[in-house]
């Protein structure tokens, strides 16, 4: 943290002057009513009280103030926003090997049901698009802030949605950078901060090269995260062995600044589609937090006054 103002600072110092000459006070108070050596008709004119209520209103009132001060000297700190115009594309892969069902009910139906969750925790301004990709890839939902039109998309990724056999992840990703540049009518010039995020089980069988693509996004500045989905004895129909293969997804990643992630069950996918959720589309900017301070101090300033009306009938 750091303050635009820290030699305001030196007012705490009037604070602790403030804590000590209450103190003293307190001690004076106790000696004096020691002298009185008439303890039992002490008792009766001066009942006890609970110290700590008697205490409360002050140490509040005393909090008080130093939080007033610290808020005083404007500090500062970094804090995460939004950024403007940020852009996710959702590239999920519908080939048949997603319907093997080493991971329950199954690979596709698991890998939907974790891109509903990763969408409703994004910001609502976040603009958000599906890729469905299978031999050929295939906008379901150009992006947006739609999200009930994203449900909509993610509820008719099936097996075959995406035309024919293979899994075209270099179109996949060819398909989301278009999306990206056409978000709005500066994106051509000026590419929103965006990310790519693809999920699929399999290497590349089909279509453009996934490295070409990957060069493609280093160029634009997208940074690509990639999921790896399913287990090495995934099968589908009358045992056909369909093992999950990441070599590909992982060398696109590091080559686009992106992440790589290994999900073998359900938790790990919605694991991994948090950690990618955690810094998408977000900036760390240095903002006045004074607020933070005088908020709570004023909070304090208004149980002290109650604590005191409610015991002594008085304000502080």
């Amino acid at each position: 943290m750091t303050w635009l103002s820290p030699e305001r600072l030196w007012l705490l110092l009037g604070v602790a002057a403030l804590v000590v000459a209450y103190v003293v006070a307190q001690r004076r108070r106790s000696r004096y009513a020691v002298r009185f050596t008439n303890l039992k008709l002490l008792d009766r004119v001066a009942p006890r009280r609970p110290g700590w209520r008697r205490h409360l209103p002050a140490s509040l009132f005393l909090a008080m103030l130093g939080l007033l001060v610290v808020g005083f000297a404007q500090p500062q700190d970094e804090v995460r926003v939004p950024r403007e115009r940020a852009t996710v594309l959702v590239a999920v892969d519908v080939s048949r090997s997603m319907l093997a069902d080493d991971v329950a009910p199954d690979r596709l139906s698991a890998a939907k049901d974790a891109a509903r969750l990763f969408v409703e925790d994004l910001p609502e301004q976040f603009n958000v698009g599906l890729v469905g990709f299978a031999g050929q890839a295939s906008v379901f939902v150009p992006p947006g802030t739609d999200r009930a039109q994203l449900g909509t998309g993610i509820d008719r990724l099936a097996d075959g949605s995406a035309g024919q056999a293979g899994t075209a992840i270099g179109d996949a990703i060819a398909a989301a950078l278009d999306q990206i540049r056409s978000v709005d009518s500066a994106a051509e010039e000026d590419v929103p901060p965006a990310r790519v995020i693809v999920l699929s089980d399999g290497a590349n069988t089909s279509g453009q090269d996934p490295a070409e693509a990957a060069r493609m996004a280093g160029e634009l500045g997208v940074p690509v995260d990639t999921i790896s989905f399913g287990t090495a004895s995934g099968t589908i129909g009358d045992g056909q062995q369909v093992p999950v293969d990441g070599e590909t997804l992982q060398s696109v990643a590091e080559a686009t600044g992106g992440r790589y992630f290994e999900a073998a069950n359900t938790e790990e996918l919605r694991n991994a589609y948090a950690d990618i959720g955690s810094s998408v589309g977000y900036q760390t900017e240095v903002r006045d937090v004074s607020a933070r301070f005088i908020g709570i101090g004023l909070g304090l300033a208004l149980l002290a006054a109650l604590a005191s009306m409610f015991w002594f009938a008085r304000l502080p």
